[in-house]
């Protein structure tokens, strides 16, 4: 049996985003929920969640299509639709009377070989499965899911050995592959892992915060990015849970315990937490939280005084402890002040408490690793960091201060948690052996790739690896994979040596994004000096390029995961297929910048959508949509939008599992070798001169409303004369060479324009795009 259609049970915030992903993933999902009482519409609840979703930003669905996938229900009249499902997924109050009446309802009309799984957090799976049939327990395993369910890759399995292998191979499977989680095996233990650990650290950290007389913009420095930590630190963290979760989360952790635990010592109570819980501010769905945007003072960013319970304008740390240590963390352990007592108590805190919990949450530290980096975006799990500070040097400043030391941490001494071994990742054991990491079959990355080879090509912003089967893999690694003149010629170079020598090259990196686009500072720097003729060599260098990827006489597959922004999107368009991961932010941006796309990017989506069969006949539907979507700086928000967009295009593919991508952008590769022909040139037949009056005329429209600033009419009628084809008639043939040269020549009088050089330097500054 597979997993081809899921039922969850529970319309809240959590069940209705499981059943939203489970959709994205395209599998029918039912959905059911309690009949309100006195409700006219008995599936009132069920309809509502899938209605808000739809409204819902981030969006849990990624294309509002998938909403179609998911048939809601009450439980009262509608547990028959579970008979036919393969998986069913209880998201209901964390009450055991109340999960265990709903799974005998469950057990009397699933079908015997059916897994029926709790997400629950905070009640043990041995407690659920007492008194229910045995054929029931051994289907039945806990999949804790993180939220939102789409965005958080970790899913934390527990079973028990009621289970058998075939039925845990089911559900991890199908998580792994549909689902795309990171899928982290756990004890029956309370809190998991990541929960557990995650807790106790947050706790500990806003307790510490206090103690040591810190604000919250100090603490949130410190941990934070220093630490591979996300930038929102413990605080902003806390702002985007909700302040009014935390004592609900405290008090089932501190029940289900045992009363030796290190987190009953950090469960302490914080009057000021408390004042702010009960006055509404609970974060971000509240009025504010540690942090707060005031509206009446204009949007004026504040932060809380953690000695007053004030608030006040948001300021700039100086933490001189961080900006002294650099990357050196022992340093900012040892440094004497305030901030550096308070970074080695939380540290220490942290790292002990992980620790210990080798050998109770799970048996092995990659776990705990894998659980803190899936589950709370932690750049390196513990048991990393810990390599990274020096295990020898933890140990001793632990037992300088008289403070315990657990067993993995003894059997740790005088080495590392993680070694290479023959070019294999090993991890360390309690024993104080080394176990060999595995990847699952069809899980292939550039890192394990670096452990035993040198790339094939190199420069600054650029390498190129041999992935085996004939297949090389170009990747980016500038700063945030920015575009540059280096990767420009090293694509060059890479299609030269694929030609003579490979089967096939895959343009993919293990990066937060795929690229963010040109290297903007270089462009203002190159600006400034009025190097016309250097820009305008780099805009012919990158059309010649793409158009070379375009063409060449071997399948190039772009492997793109989080943004592929304006000459990132334009690479993609110029592959022969696209292999997408689900979470993929694809378009063409430069319009923001007050620039066009000049690497083929107008010619190239105008293409596609001129050859889509649902667009109206005739030269304008194609130019007006391609027109829309670039002139408002359209980005795809996944990759089933950017279908949608026409940027991937019928045979694309997408990976669910972002650890899955490169192995399926190869096998889509050399699946593509045999007898592959590169794509007949297109030729375009444009409105010319009355479709770009035609555009023009929109664009006024809505600067006359306000919808449309001056500098975006200038940039919109550049884009106009790109996509109608300048001075044609329409019974005119264009090549694309023509449109390439339109590209260039309006990309040129742009990059002159102050107006458009403001909106660059105001990027780079702000992040943010300026309306001038």
């Amino acid at each position: 049996m597979t997993i081809k259609k899921v039922a969850v049970i529970g319309a809240g915030v959590m069940g209705a985003g499981i059943a939203a992903q489970v959709a994205n993933a395209g599998t029918p999902v039912v959905l059911l929920d309690i009949v309100p009482a006195g409700a006219t519409n008995r599936n009132a609840v069920a309809e509502g969640a899938v209605a808000k979703m739809l409204k819902t930003e981030p969006a849990p669905f990624m294309s509002k299509a998938a909403a179609r996938l998911i048939t809601t229900g009450n439980i009262e009249d509608h547990l028959d639709l579970l008979r036919d499902c393969d998986w069913i997924v209880e998201v209901v109050v964390e009450k055991l009377e109340v999960k265990q009446a709903l799974y005998r309802k469950i057990d009397a009309h699933k079908k015997p070989e059916a897994i029926v799984s709790s997400n629950t957090s905070t009640i043990p799976l041995s407690v659920l499965i007492e008194g229910m049939p045995e054929n029931f327990a051994e289907k039945f395993v806990i999949t804790h899911f993180f939220n939102p369910p789409r965005y958080m890759r970790l899913l934390e399995l527990v079973t028990s050995d009621k289970n058998s292998a075939d039925t845990v191979k089911k559900i991890t499977d199908f998580c792994d592959y549909k689902l795309g989680k990171g899928v982290v095996v756990c004890k029956d233990r309370p809190g998991f892992i990541a929960n557990r650990l995650g807790v106790y650290w947050l706790q500990s950290a806003v307790v510490l915060a206090f103690e040591h007389k810190l604000q919250v913009e100090e603490a949130d420095a410190i941990i934070g990015k220093p630490l591979g930590i996300p930038k929102t630190g413990v605080f902003g963290l806390l702002d985007l849970i909700g302040l009014d979760l935390m004592p609900h989360i405290n008090a089932s952790m501190a029940s289900a315990l045992p009363s030796t635990d290190p987190f009953h010592g950090m469960n302490k109570p914080l009057p000021l937490v408390e004042r702010m819980i009960k006055d509404g501010y609970t974060g971000r769905k509240g009025k504010g939280g540690f942090y707060r945007l005031n509206r009446e003072k204009g949007k004026l960013k504040e932060a809380l005084d953690l000695a007053t319970g004030d608030y006040r304008a948001q300021k700039k740390p100086r933490v001189d402890a961080v900006t002294d240590a650099g990357k050196n963390l022992q340093k900012l352990f040892t440094h004497d002040s305030e901030h550096g007592r308070y970074a080695w108590d939380v540290v220490r805190k942290t790292l002990t408490y992980a620790a210990a919990l080798v050998g109770d949450a799970a048996d092995d530290i990659f776990s705990i690793d894998e659980a803190m980096r899936l589950g709370y975006a932690w750049k390196w799990g513990p048991f990393e960091l810990l390599d990274k500070i020096g295990v020898d040097w933890f140990v001793a400043k632990l037992e300088e201060a008289g403070g315990l030391v657990p067993p993995i941490l003894q059997a740790a001494r005088g080495k590392t948690f993680y070694r290479i071994q023959d070019g294999k990742r090993q991890a360390l054991t309690l024993s104080g052996d080394y176990v060999t990491l595995e990847r699952r079959e069809g899980v292939l990355l550039l890192a394990d790739v670096k452990l035993t080879q040198k790339p094939v090509l190199k420069n600054g912003s650029a390498s190129v690896w041999d992935i085996g089967d004939g297949v090389l893999c170009f990747e980016f690694t500038s700063i945030m994979n920015s575009l540059d003149a280096d990767i420009v010629m090293l694509l060059n170079q890479t299609v030269q040596l694929v030609q003579s020598k490979y089967k096939a090259l895959v343009i993919y990196n293990e990066g937060t994004n795929f690229t963010v686009g040109a290297n903007l500072g270089l462009a203002l720097f190159a600006a400034n000096i009025a190097a016309w003729t250097e820009i305008e060599q780099l805009v012919g260098l990158g059309q010649f390029a793409y158009k070379g990827l375009k063409y060449a006489p071997f399948p190039v597959v772009g492997a793109p995961s989080g943004m592929a922004l304006g000459g990132g999107c334009e690479i993609l368009l110029h592959c022969s297929a696209i292999q997408a991961h689900a979470e993929s932010y694809i378009g063409l941006v430069e319009v923001g910048v007050g620039l066009i796309p000049a690497w083929g990017g107008c010619k190239e989506l105008l293409a596609r959508w001129q050859a889509n069969p649902k667009m109206p006949r005739g030269p304008m539907p194609s130019v007006a949509q391609v027109f829309e979507n670039i002139s408002t700086a359209k980005v795809a928000k996944s990759a089933a939008e950017a279908r949608e967009m026409q940027i991937l295009r019928d045979g694309d593919g997408i990976t669910m599992n972002r650890d899955r991508l490169l192995f399926d952008a190869k096998a889509k590769a050399l699946a593509m070798v045999a007898n592959y022909q590169p794509p007949a040139p297109p030729t375009y037949r444009l409105p010319g001169l009355s479709g770009k009056l035609a555009l023009n005329m929109a664009v006024d429209g809505f600067a006359k409303i306000g919808k449309a600033t001056k500098h975006d009419v200038v940039v919109s009628a550049v884009l106009a004369d790109i996509l109608t084809g300048g001075d044609v008639e329409y019974f005119d043939e264009l090549s694309e060479d023509k449109l390439l040269e339109l590209e260039r020549k309006n990309f040129m009088r742009l990059v002159r324009h102050p107006d458009s050089m403001a909106r660059v330097e105001h990027m780079l500054e702000t992040g943010k795009p300026l309306r001038n």
